[in-house]
């Protein structure tokens, strides 16, 4: 019979596998993951990477989506402000289309017109999140700015250019309307329909013609804001998909690395039981001796 002189080197083997089984299953129960380096799956985990991957990049398209939601919605309300302040100024029109009024009279319609236009000047400068909304992609001058030597009375400083952001793999987005397309298209120029009535007012001449010019604005920025709804739909139907290509892609992490919890706590109690039990027996061969084998 051979007996092993020294058991300790078997012994403390045993303890550190039993050790790492248990760490490995505790590791799987806490994080709910089978896969929580490369070396417990080396595939799983290379499906993994490019998992989290696609993950982090539609979260990212997800956010986008939300600021310009923001964008779109606040851009809006803006054109729906300029549609009620056109409301407003036609009115005045009519009024002084009116043969009955006196000079002065339509010469205190022609000022209230003139702060209409200081108050649309204001309007169409609007700034989100430090940005000028309507300014093109100059979005960081004023766009538009009161200038008496402008036929119009207005100057644009901003440029015809659009922005595009990315809201999925290989899909574009316009999310901006360029301020001289909204407010200086040559059929509906907003700012010379309301200084031609203006002037049409103090001179009392062509005031009805006036008043369509103004009429054909109004129906230019109502136009005009098809877009934002058209792109607060698309941006609502790309949200929704990517809602369900986060699913998709939860549904695959789990099946490729999540944990069976039960087998994982079974796999635990029986590293915790080994474990015992190779404490148990070092301790009894620690009181072993050599005589004992020859008995």
């Amino acid at each position: 019979m051979r007996v092993n002189p020294n058991t300790s080197n078997d012994l403390l083997q045993a303890l550190q596998r039993t050790e790492k089984e248990a760490e490995t299953a505790l590791l799987q129960v806490s994080s709910g993951h089978r896969v929580n380096k490369p070396s417990d799956d080396p595939t799983a985990a290379a499906v993994l990477v490019g998992n989290h991957a696609r993950a982090d990049q539609t979260d990212q398209y997800l956010r986008s989506i939300t600021s310009i939601q923001g964008e779109l919605r606040t851009a809006d309300a803006t054109l729906n402000s300029v549609v009620t302040t056109l409301q407003r100024a036609i009115s005045l029109g009519v009024q002084g289309a009116n043969g009955t009024l006196s000079d002065a009279n339509r010469n205190s319609l022609a000022d209230d017109l003139t702060g209409i236009q200081a108050q649309l000047v204001g309007i169409a400068n609007l700034s989100f999140q430090g940005r000028f909304v309507f300014a093109g992609t100059n979005s960081k001058t004023t766009p538009f700015v009161l200038d008496a030597t402008q036929p119009s009375g207005v100057r644009y400083d901003g440029n015809a250019g659009v922005n595009s952001v990315a809201v999925g793999e290989g899909f574009q987005l316009q999310v901006n309307v360029p301020g001289s397309q909204l407010f200086s298209d040559p059929g509906a120029p907003v700012f010379q329909a309301i200084q031609d009535l203006i002037t049409s007012l103090q001179n009392n001449i062509g005031i009805d013609a006036a008043v369509t010019g103004v009429r054909a604005a109004f129906d230019h920025v109502t136009t005009q804001r098809v877009f934002y709804g058209n792109a607060l739909n698309q941006l609502e139907s790309q949200q929704t998909f990517l809602g369900s290509v986060k699913l998709q892609l939860a549904t695959e992490e789990d099946k490729v690395g999540g944990t069976d919890l039960a087998a994982a706590l079974s796999r635990l109690s029986d590293a915790e039981n080994a474990r015992t039990a190779t404490l148990q027996a070092a301790g009894q061969i620690a009181r072993v001796n050599l005589f004992d084998f020859l008995k």
